[in-house]
């Protein structure tokens, strides 16, 4: 009977297997993908409230690290563009997805801190978004106003709420422990 604990304790010391990671990867995504079509508000020119969308791989992140977060916020920018995609202009569409996604990655610097990293990662999308919007967006949409401005309301009066969202599911799955069991 001690022969199976050990050969247990031995494989929790290895190092994950990349099939593994890049199934988690995959699962994930995807959660975040079916999350992001359940939407609560859209905005006119791109970007929504949604049910969580980024929670998945705001958790992917916290549990396996910063690298591993950005590969699957790109990837999942990446499948945003294809499912809608705003693309108008090379820089605007790398900022907007993979760039702005792949921020969310870096909640995996903050794995003891979870809500502190949920904000750093999507303040960081909101970055992305700002600066596409500012470079991009304001002068088609609101050439009268700040492009400053236009960008820092329009961006934020979706990504506040949306990290709301984020930051309250992830803090009770924390509270819950249910963060712990899979990290």
């Amino acid at each position: 009977m001690n022969k199976p604990n050990k050969i247990l304790s031995q494989n929790s010391k290895r190092k994950t297997p990349t099939t593994l990671i890049l199934a988690e990867i995959s699962i994930f995504v995807a959660l975040s993908t079916a999350l992001s079509l359940v939407i609560v508000y859209t905005m006119p020119q791109g970007g929504s409230i949604t049910a969580g969308s980024m929670v998945p791989l705001l958790w992917l992140s916290l549990r396996r690290g910063w690298k591993i977060g950005v590969v699957s916020g790109v990837l999942y920018g990446l499948v945003q563009l294809l499912i809608l995609p705003y693309a108008y202009n090379p820089l605007q569409t790398l900022l907007d997805y993979p760039l702005a996604f792949g921020c969310l990655g870096l909640a995996g610097f903050f794995k003891k801190l979870p809500v502190a990293g949920v904000a750093v990662a999507i303040s960081g999308r909101l970055i992305m978004h700002f600066l596409s919007g500012a470079y991009y967006f304001a002068a088609i949409y609101a050439p009268t106003v700040d492009p400053y401005i236009y960008s820092a309301l329009y961006n934020g009066s979706y990504l506040l709420p949306e990290m709301a969202i984020s930051i309250i599911i992830i803090y009770i799955l924390q509270k819950s422990k249910t963060l712990q069991i899979y990290m």
